[in-house]
């Protein structure tokens, strides 16, 4: 079982992260969906970025550690958690989980979904990453990916990608335009046997 930290995308907490958190709580996973965006929404692209901006990088990347801090605190004060958290995402909350997990030195995987962040020239880690992005996806070009691919890779991580050619942006969000339902079911399958190999 793992402890995974699901971040929701720039349209806010939508029914998607709810649904996706259900998934792998089913398969007996705990799963913990902060509200980055204090309970707002977006039914377009254009608004939950235009509300990202309002919010900063900076301010959105506050309220992620702070919603994290908790599941690494000591149990009952005296000892830390006895697994590490795994750091999830969709699209902005994919490169947010990225930071987080890449900050912490006993995260225990990271699960990216539609989206990626920049890496530091010194980053350092060995945890398991696994990607999936639509191929071509407007927003992470084949270069980036290409050069995403090999810092994390430089970084130390054993990184695994899975592209799906024809889907759109954020193809598992059932409710948006992007949908591309058998993408979404291999991305599920997929993850799925990478969290539990986590456990194994």
């Amino acid at each position: 079982m793992a402890q995974i930290v699901l971040l929701h995308s720039a349209y806010g907490l939508r029914p998607a992260v709810h649904q996706a958190a259900d998934r792998l709580r089913a398969a007996g996973h705990r799963v913990h969906t902060p509200d980055l965006y204090d309970g707002r929404t977006f039914d377009t692209v254009e608004e939950g970025m235009a509300y990202k901006e309002e919010l900063t990088n900076d301010e959105l990347l506050r309220r992620a550690v702070t919603a994290a801090a908790p599941l690494l605190a000591p149990v009952n004060g005296t000892t830390p958690p006895p697994d590490g958290l795994v750091y999830a995402g969709f699209s902005l909350g994919g490169a947010l989980a990225q930071n987080l997990a890449l900050a912490d030195e006993q995260a225990k995987g990271l699960l990216l979904l539609h989206g990626t962040s920049d890496i530091r020239d010194d980053a350092a880690t060995s945890i398991p990453v696994q990607l999936h992005v639509a191929e071509p996806d407007p927003f992470e070009s084949e270069d980036w990916l290409n050069a995403w691919y090999l810092r994390m890779r430089k970084a130390g991580a054993d990184v695994e990608v899975h592209r799906y050619r024809g889907a759109g942006h954020i193809f598992t969000d059932p409710e948006l335009p992007d949908y591309d339902a058998e993408a979404a079911e291999q991305t599920w399958a997929a993850a799925l046997d990478f969290l539990a190999e986590l456990d194994g």
